[in-house]
């Protein structure tokens, strides 16, 4: 008997990465969904449903006709300073949709696996394991916090919360770079460039958080997980040894702190995860960094 796992946000970094792991999985039946047309590069494997996540009758209605064992919900509003200017559409999408999803999946006793953020967190103690305590200091981070709260006290729900943390990956018809793209980029061509070394993250192969997604999916296994990258790091670190990998020029970086820039939503300054759970239950073992540059750099090579 095959699990029918239904996708919410498959347009997305995430979706596509999901997407290609859960077509090769023979005892997945996959339905991707998001709002409007299908951008995936391709039609094979899996069925794709059309689904405004913010649309509560669209909701019900997909999940009731699909009825899926396991929802995996990674859509989201995740621009952080868009966030704190659009905030009813941030609420709208990391909010409400996220009830919406709960009473979808309640009704039909599926599992629902929820995505969520370090910016739950304010980053005065990082790096954080699941039990840790949250204390948002952005508008996105209170949206997602909020959802999180949904799903914890939805009551008759069965679920778990894998939260993760600067998430990167190459993916079809993306329109957001990431720190390695945009590092390489700058320094192919001789620009100087500010990274900054007063705040730490574990970034995220987004390979690595399809696969964690998966594995609680595949199990069951309910709860908060941590599902990110092994190590805590600057952007100032990540920008050397993407220069490093590439064999670029690192005298064009230049080391900056937060107040340096510009912008609009405040950012935890020290978060990170740790993983120990999420190795012991479910078996999750991430790349390195420099093995997730690797894995990009494979990708930057293949033909589009």
């Amino acid at each position: 008997m095959k699990k029918r796992i239904l996708l919410t946000g498959a347009n997305g970094l995430l979706g596509q990465k999901l997407v290609d792991l859960l077509v090769q999985q023979p005892d997945v039946d996959l339905i991707a969904t998001a709002r409007g047309g299908n951008r995936l590069p391709y039609l094979e494997g899996y069925t794709y449903r059309s689904m405004d996540i913010t649309n509560r009758q669209e909701v019900h209605d997909v999940i009731g006709d699909v009825r899926p064992n396991v929802v995996i919900h990674g859509a989201a509003m995740t621009d952080v300073d868009k966030c704190e200017i659009q905030k009813d559409d941030c609420w709208a999408q990391n909010v409400h949709a996220v009830e919406y999803i709960i009473e979808a999946c309640r009704a039909i006793d599926a599992f629902l696996v929820h995505v969520s953020t370090d910016f739950i967190f304010d980053g005065e103690a990082g790096p954080y394991d699941e039990t840790a305590e949250a204390n948002p200091i952005s508008f996105y981070g209170w949206s997602k916090q909020a959802g999180e709260s949904a799903v914890k006290h939805s009551g008759g729900l069965r679920w778990a919360i894998a939260r993760t943390v600067l998430v990167y990956g190459i993916a079809h018809d993306m329109s957001r770079s990431n720190i390695i793209l945009w590092v390489k980029k700058s320094l192919e061509d001789g620009k100087n460039i500010k990274v900054v070394t007063d705040q730490w993250r574990s970034p995220t192969l987004a390979e690595d958080l399809a696969m964690g997604c998966y594995l609680i999916a595949d199990k069951e296994a309910a709860g908060i997980f941590n599902i990110s990258g092994k190590e805590v790091l600057t952007p100032y670190d990540m920008a050397i040894k993407t220069a490093d990998y590439f064999g670029l020029d690192k005298s064009l970086i230049t080391q900056a702190d937060a107040s340096t820039f510009t912008q609009i939503a405040r950012r935890p300054p020290r978060t990170g995860f740790i993983l120990d759970k999420a190795h012991t239950v479910l078996g999750y073992d991430p790349h390195t960094f420099e093995e997730g540059i690797a894995v990009l750099a494979s990708q930057l090579k293949q033909p589009a």
